[in-house]
């Protein structure tokens, strides 16, 4: 089974880790920050109202504090 992306890309991971990575890293950036706003906001609403369990899931996993 082939994997699927959550939140970022292959591409996304390898832009964010080049610090000189100019205009191609800014505009990896604003897009991770419209997916975050954007379409994880409308995944979270979605989750919220037909499936509670996987929300928390989501939240254990992105609230994590270790």
């Amino acid at each position: 089974m082939a994997r699927t992306r959550a939140l970022l890309t292959e591409r996304d991971r390898e832009l964010l880790a080049d610090e000189e990575g100019g205009n191609r890293r800014y505009q990896a950036i604003s897009e991770i920050r419209s997916r975050i706003n954007d379409e994880l906001s409308t995944d979270v609403e979605v989750l919220k109202e037909n499936h509670p369990e996987l929300l928390e899931e989501l939240r254990e996993v992105v609230c994590d504090e270790e």
